[in-house]
Parts: C-alpha cells; structure tokens; sequence
C-alpha cells in the first residue's frame, strides 16, 4: 500500500523508487501484486507517467487512511516509552478556565517540563477538530458527534448575595421571590441574559424569570458586584466557595437543590490520543472527576 500510495502521489515508478530507495521495477512489482490480488487495475500506465483509474482511486483515498492510522500506531508505541513532550492545544469556558483550569494547567506543566499548552478560553461554540484542538472542556449536555469524551463533575450553581444586601432587601424564602430582589444577571456569548433561575425541590421544578438592572459576561465582575451588595448571584461554587466559607456571601434558598450543568472533557476520536494528551486528559479527570473510564459517551458521544 505504501508503495502503492507514493507511486501515485509522485506519478511515476521511478520517482517513488527513487523516494523509497527501490528500483522502479520493484514498485511496478508491489503494484502489480495489488492488482492481482484486488483484481482490478489500479494505475493507467504510459511511458513517462500513470495516473489512477476509478477504482485505482477509491482504493488509494483508503489506503492513505490505513497508513495515516499505522503510522499514528507506531508513533504511540515509541512515544509510550519516551516523555511526554510537545504543544497542547486546549480550549474551555472562560470561568471555568481562567479561575479553575488554569491552576491545574500549571500544576501539570511543573511535572512536565517537555510540555507546553496553549488555552484558549471563550464560551463561543468551537470546533474541536476544524480548529485544531487536542482537548476541549465543554458543559452542558452531549451531542451526538464522533468525539470521545470524559466526564467531570458537574458544573454547579449556588445562589448567594451579601449580608449587606440581606439586612437590607431581607432573604428569599421561595424562588418566587426572587422576582422581587435585584439579580445579578450574567449575559452569555449569544448576548442573551441568564434571565431564567432555576431550582429543584423534592422533584418540583421552580423557573423563575429574575430582573437584572445589571448585567455582564464576566463572572468575576458579578462576583465584585454581589459582595458590594448590589443584589443576587447565581454563579458556579467554585467561583464564590471561599466568600461563602469567609462569610463574604451568603448563601440564600439553600433548601432548595440549584442548577447543575455536565460537563466533560472532549477529544477527537478519528486519530489516536498521544501520550502528552492522554496524560493530560488523565490529569484533568483526576482533579475534576468523577467515577468515568474512558470511551464514548453512552447513548450519544461527545459535542
């Protein structure tokens, strides 16, 4: 096949010899033995050049595919005994990057020097194989593609203001009331507000459509916002934990259970991971995983 292949790209017998370090009489032999074996022609054959018939065609688009994957084999099995080397190109929602992934990013690349990665971080859509990442954090539900993807705990949400804000404006007691306090409003990459809250209580689904007087795409600026009593948040734990355990923020309706997004890692399935990225992969799960092996996603695979 790889003969096969070279002759074709190269359009001639002794171009690929000479780029194989064969004799051209010996790539006319390999692609002989194909045609024999496949029982079709696969090159239309001249003096000075051959170019693919139809059949020769089809079978060389495969067979480039085969060699990619051979290829790929041999480079994991020599990598596995090397270090993990080389650039990761890695993209996640802006929160979540910049305040949780960034300090394991960094906890990674001091146990592997050899390593570099570059995050990139949006809430926009991206395509994970179209733009070239290695690995991509995505929450939300999975849609069927052909991604493989990792589980990680779910990204979840806690509703919380000041004692500032409390003392004044008094607690919520229900959802409900919700629509009668100031609520921090978060706008998302489609430029829509987070405009609908909602919460779970013993089975019963509360949706309440909150109002924000103030809204922004910046959780860390919401974050800023709440502790200076100027309403509502409903923001991931990991972004208010230590002002909720510092008493900087109070935690409001904690009976009721807040939203909780999936969220995963994903990577391409159509080549295999190197080892740099697996190990990458391997060390993500462990800091926000949860029991997950690796493969597919079960009804669906990754978005």
């Amino acid at each position: 096949m790889a003969v096969f292949v070279k002759a074709a790209d190269l359009g001639s017998f002794t171009a690929a010899g000479t780029a194989l370090g064969l004799s051209s009489q010996m790539v006319g032999k390999h692609v002989s033995f194909l045609e024999e074996r496949l029982g079709a022609q696969l090159l239309q054959r001249s003096t000075r050049r051959q170019s693919l018939t139809a059949v020769g065609r089809t079978f060389y688009e495969r067979c480039r595919v085969v060699l990619a994957e051979v290829e790929a084999a041999e480079a994991t099995a020599r990598e596995s005994a090397t270090t993990p080397r080389g650039r990761l190109r890695v993209s996640a929602p802006v929160t979540f990057g910049s305040i949780a992934l960034a300090p394991v990013i960094s906890d990674f690349l001091r146990i592997r020097p050899h390593v570099e990665v570059a995050l990139d971080l949006t809430d926009h859509y991206v395509d994970v194989v179209g733009e070239g990442y290695d690995a991509v954090i995505r929450l939300g539900p999975l849609k069927d593609s052909e991604l493989m993807a990792r589980a990680l705990a779910p990204y979840k949400l806690i509703a919380c203001a000041s004692p500032v804000y409390l003392a004044a404006r008094g607690a919520p007691r229900t959802p409900e009331d919700l629509s009668k306090h100031d609520c921090l409003g978060f706008v998302f990459a489609s430029g829509q507000p987070f405009a609908e809250w909602r919460f779970d209580k013993e089975g019963k689904v509360y949706e309440v459509q909150v109002r924000s007087r103030f809204q922004v795409n910046d959780a860390r600026v919401l974050q800023a916002a709440a502790l200076d009593g100027q309403g509502i948040i409903l923001q991931a734990d990991l972004i208010v934990a230590d002002d909720l355990a510092a008493g900087r923020l109070v935690q409001v309706l904690p009976d009721y259970e807040t939203p909780k997004r999936p969220m995963h890692i994903l990577f391409a399935a159509t080549r295999p991971p190197t080892q740099t990225l697996r190990r990458f992969i391997d060390h993500v799960v462990r800091c926000f995983g949860k029991d997950s092996g690796p493969g597919r996603h079960q009804s669906s695979r990754g978005t």
